[in-house]
Formats: C-alpha cells, structure tokens, sequence
C-alpha cells in the first residue's frame, strides 16, 4: 500500500468514527455504532502512525482527541429535537400527543382558576404552604396572610401558575 492510498484510509477511517458518533445518537443501536466508532478512530491512528507518517498520526490523534468531544456536544445538542430524542425524553411521538397533552394542561389549568371564590377546609396547617379541602377533593394551598390552623374555613382567593392562594373567612 502506498502512502497516498494509507493516508487517504486513515483519515477515511477517523471521518467514519466521527459519522458513527453522530449515527449512534440518532440510531439505536444499543451502543454497537459507538463501538464502531472507537474501532475506526483507532484503526485511522494506527494506520497514519504505521503507515503513513508520525506526524501524520498525531494530527489523526489531534482530531479524535479535540473532535470526538466537539461532534459528542453538537450531536447532544441537535438530539432532543429529533424524532428519537423527544421520544426518549418527552414520551411523545406525534404532534397529536402533543396537542392532546397541552390541551389536558388547558383543562387542568381552567379547573383550577374555577376555584376561585369557592369555600374550603384546612386539612394540614398553612405555614404558609399546607393542603385544603374543597368538597370531596384535596388541594396544595399557600396561606395570603399568617398560618392558617386545621379545621379553619378558607376562601380561594387567586389562582396563579399552579399556586392556590387562600385566605381565611
């Protein structure tokens, strides 16, 4: 083999690793690309140390010490906008689980402001953060003023992000 076609192989070799890299993150593979990886990174030093040129075999060295990190971060950073990754990540598939979810979040968030007004119990002490009861259910509350003791009526008084402000009557 000559020195052209071995260089050409081991860089060849080190641009394969570096795909893999990126492959695995998009793939699963169950880490078998990544293997692969680290075999070809490996293979295109030996090659451009052994049969090329030293120098060529730290500029190959270089690159995967200085690359694999940078093409790892960049990978990471594109990964959870990909199919797979908000998969993983956010359990959802489709832009319909999507939808489903946001409007489940609409729905809770609008019982929730329908609670303002309404009359409760104190079932665990307000200090300043304590559970209330509302009919048949029970709620996470936040006292306005002092604590608010068990037992105590209370009156929901706002009803902000997804904190209840209560206030006692």
């Amino acid at each position: 083999m000559d020195e052209n076609t071995a260089l050409l192989l081991g860089l060849g070799l080190l641009a394969a690793s570096f795909l893999l890299v990126v492959a695995e993150l998009f793939i699963p593979s169950g880490g078998l690309l990544a293997i692969g990886a680290v075999a070809a990174a490996i293979s295109g030093v030996v090659v451009l140390f052994l049969k090329v040129d030293a120098w060529w075999g730290f500029i190959g060295l270089g690159l995967v010490l200085v690359g694999a990190p940078v093409t790892l971060n960049l990978s990471l950073k594109v990964w959870p906008h990909t199919p797979i990754g908000k998969k993983m990540l956010m359990g959802e598939t489709t832009e319909a689980d999507i939808e489903a979810r946001r409007a489940a979040e609409l729905e809770a968030r609008e019982r929730r402001q329908a609670l303002v007004g309404a009359d409760g119990e104190v079932v665990t002490p307000l200090r300043p953060v304590g559970v209330i009861r509302i009919g048949d259910a029970r709620f996470d509350a936040l006292a306005e003023v002092g604590i608010l003791e068990v037992g105590q009526r209370v009156r929901v008084t706002a009803v902000t992000d997804n904190h209840i402000k209560v206030r006692a009557v």
